[in-house]
């Protein structure tokens, strides 16, 4: 949901908010990913997957970037990672 709101800024009931404040899908997940380690000053530890750095992450089901953008909540996570070990696999 969250991924969605940043992107259409569009609430659970359809109200849009700050239709301006919208970003691109891309900007989205560097938001959520790397300006979010930067931000905690934990940058050389995660935010990117590169070697040595903590490998959280899912595998998603469909290109959040080639689809619909109000449709971003439907995508649905294949594999989840945490701390280098999936734990989830639909």
């Amino acid at each position: 949901m969250v991924l969605r709101s940043e992107v259409t800024r569009t609430g659970s009931h359809g109200t849009v908010w700050g239709a301006r404040q919208r970003v691109t899908v891309e900007e989205a997940v560097r938001v959520g990913t790397q300006n979010g380690a930067y931000a905690s000053f934990e940058e050389n530890r995660k935010g990117r997957i590169t070697a040595g750095k903590l490998a959280d992450m899912v595998v998603l089901g469909r290109d959040p970037l080639r689809v619909d953008p109000m449709s971003l909540i439907e995508i649905p996570i294949e594999r989840t990672m945490v701390g280098g070990r999936w734990v989830y696999e639909s």
